[in-house]
């Protein structure tokens, strides 16, 4: 077995080309990019074909949006944790995004400082969210 088959399986879903690149580069070495798509219209055929561990999600896709597309993955059963990347710092949103089942909450500017601890702490069971002054209180 190769190092690759026992790395965290995700898949990223971002209508930005660049941010993905930037995302796919970041994650490489620690996770396997199993797909990087530009909207979430193949998600769900994808995560019916079986193990993944980890979903990174932007809340601002083309239809559905990340939020919807997280509340669909919990209705069909999708045991990957899901982390939302996003531009984003606002306690509605994060608000929302836990409550379709999110483990955690990261800006995209502070993707290199953070996406990292959310994806591990997802798979340990751990809730994340970025530091910033707008997220501060956020009650979960």
């Amino acid at each position: 077995m190769s190092a690759q088959n026992t790395l965290p399986r995700v898949v990223l879903v971002d209508d930005h080309p660049a941010m993905l690149r930037q995302t796919i580069q970041l994650l490489s070495p620690q996770f396997e990019i199993v797909h990087a798509l530009p909207d979430g219209r193949q998600l769900l055929p994808l995560v019916a074909k079986g193990n993944l561990d980890l979903i990174v999600l932007d809340i601002t896709l083309p239809e559905p949006s990340g939020i919807d597309l997280a509340v669909q993955l919990r209705r069909v059963g999708c045991s990957a944790k899901i982390v939302f990347l996003t531009v984003h710092a606002d306690r509605d949103y994060a608000r929302e995004a836990f409550e379709a089942g999110a483990c955690g909450y990261v800006l995209k500017p502070r993707l290199a400082s953070d996406l990292i601890p959310a994806l591990k702490g997802a798979l340990s069971g751990k809730i994340f969210i970025s530091a910033a002054p707008e997220l501060k209180e956020l009650a979960l």
